[in-house]
């Protein structure tokens, strides 16, 4: 028997799940744009609240330090107290923090208010990755969500610094943080109507809070000792201390959900070669995503003595690169499974790397940046929605949110380690250089750090080949499962 309404249906139903896609993908954004926007504001902040330059670094490590060491926790609240409950929480959290960052009139209330915003950010992120997951049906459609979302992660770092950089100088920086409350009100209200409601009671007594203390325990000493190496010194006690804390810790909770019947995170779920091996890639691609913007900033600002503006600007074509990059991975990925492309697009990065190594003193932003620029966003553009639709295939409803926060967490520990160490090579030379030989001293260590980031994006790369699934046994998960209303 026909049914002549249901294309209509049908066609209502994309529309449904796009705007949902949007809405999403622009709460995301905002959280993407809040790291990356603050980075070219931090002179200013410290100015104006009378910031020590050894202190003025905790406006970020605040709030990478309570995001990262959350997501875990916030992504499994979303598949037990409900999608749509978590991300409302987060988003609040992170509009109102964002509130008190505008208005802070000192060093204490500003740290605490990024620690609010990272707080809303760990619930809110996972929980919107989830809701994507849930919405979209396994295949080419999910392939092409997870592709926007990826879009969003590379490209809203990008467009972050030029947010960041236009605002500090035209206006004041903390119109960087006050513009969230009106994205953040719109959101909400938008949410309430479009983002499907949460049916199931919340199952609190299922949440696994020893592990979720454990996990947040653990990887906040990591973020944190990795954030505090470049001035405490790598082999500083403090430095391999929390290091050590940190793996004891890592270990000691993968043992406790081996034995806990709902556990924060299924181990076993790593031993899924796309979840796990999509896992460590992430790492390695976040690390060189981020490292790349700091080197870059670093060369166009204390280098070539461009100002915020400028340098913000300077970002717009690897953003676009980023973007042809998602695309072309978004299809490829679809037809020819996760590991060969992956591979081949950490290869293209680690090109783009090295020829990010010849930044001069003297050099160029045309010649010295941007050709390998564009090279490496291509290859990692392709290489986030990669890593991201590796980890979520073949996620089943209740782990979806699990995932997603494993996910974001590898997106931000990754983030964390890879600026910790290539700013410790960048800024490792120039000891107690000044004057005329500082800028020459400065360079020479970005190119070394562009160096070994090419090398960390060509272990990746070899890691891929090795780990990740092959197409005829990634496929089928990638392309088949029932479809999922959205209402």
């Amino acid at each position: 028997m026909r049914h002549p309404h249901r294309p209509s249906s049908q066609h209502t139903g994309i529309r449904s799940r796009t705007g949902l896609l949007v809405l999403l993908c622009i709460a995301q954004l905002m959280v993407i744009l809040d790291i990356s926007a603050v980075n070219v504001a931090l002179p200013d902040m410290a100015k104006d609240l009378d910031i020590s330059g050894g202190d003025i670094g905790w406006t970020i490590t605040s709030y990478s330090l309570i995001f990262g060491s959350l997501l875990l926790l916030g992504g499994r609240a979303a598949d037990l107290l409900g999608r749509r409950r978590v991300f409302l929480a987060g988003l609040s959290v992170f509009t109102l923090s964002s509130l008190a960052s505008a208005l802070a009139g000192g060093a204490a209330t500003l740290f605490a208010a990024r620690a609010g915003q990272g707080l809303g950010a760990a619930m809110l992120s996972p929980a919107a990755l989830s809701i994507i997951m849930a919405a979209f049906p396994q295949g080419g459609e999910r392939a092409k969500a997870l592709g926007a979302w990826g879009a969003v992660g590379g490209a809203g770092a990008a467009f972050g610094v030029l947010l960041g950089g236009t605002l500090t100088e035209l206006v004041d920086w903390r119109l960087i943080f006050l513009i969230n409350l009106p994205v953040g009100l719109v959101l909400a209200g938008s949410a309430l109507r479009i983002v499907p409601a949460d049916t199931a009671r919340p199952k609190w007594r299922g949440l696994d809070l020893r592990g979720a203390l454990l996990a947040t325990l653990s990887l906040g000493a990591l973020v944190l000792a990795a954030s505090q190496a470049d001035s405490a010194g790598w082999a500083s006690t403090q430095t391999l201390g929390l290091g050590a804390a940190s793996l004891v810790g890592l270990a000691a909770f993968a043992a406790l959900e081996l034995r806990t019947a709902q556990p924060l995170l299924a181990v076993r779920r790593l031993a899924d070669r796309g979840v796990g091996g999509g896992s460590l890639v992430m790492l390695t691609v976040s690390g060189v995503l981020f490292g790349t913007f700091l080197l870059s900033s670093l060369y166009m600002q204390n280098v070539l003595g461009a100002g915020p503006l400028e340098s913000g600007l300077a970002f717009l074509p690897m953003a676009a690169a980023l973007g042809v990059g998602v695309h072309l991975g978004t299809h490829v990925i679809t037809h020819a499974g996760v590991r060969v492309p992956l591979a081949g697009a950490l290869a293209v990065a680690a090109v783009g790397m090295l020829l990010l190594t010849g930044v001069d003193p003297d050099g160029s932003y045309a010649a010295d940046l941007l050709p390998g620029m564009l090279v490496a966003g291509i290859g990692l553009g392709v290489a986030l929605v990669g890593v991201s639709i590796s980890v979520m295939t073949g996620a089943v409803e209740e782990e979806t949110g699990m995932l997603s926060g494993l996910n974001t967490t590898g997106h931000e520990i990754g983030g964390s380690l890879g600026i910790a160490v290539l700013a410790t090579v960048a800024t490792g030379s120039l000891g107690a250089t000044a004057g005329p030989g500082a800028s020459s001293a400065l360079a020479g260590g970005i190119g070394d750090a562009f160096l070994v980031a090419g090398g960390l994006a060509g272990v990746a790369s070899v890691l891929a080949l090795a780990i990740l699934p092959a197409a005829s046994s990634f496929l089928p998960k990638l392309r088949v499962a029932p479809p999922v209303a959205v209402h």
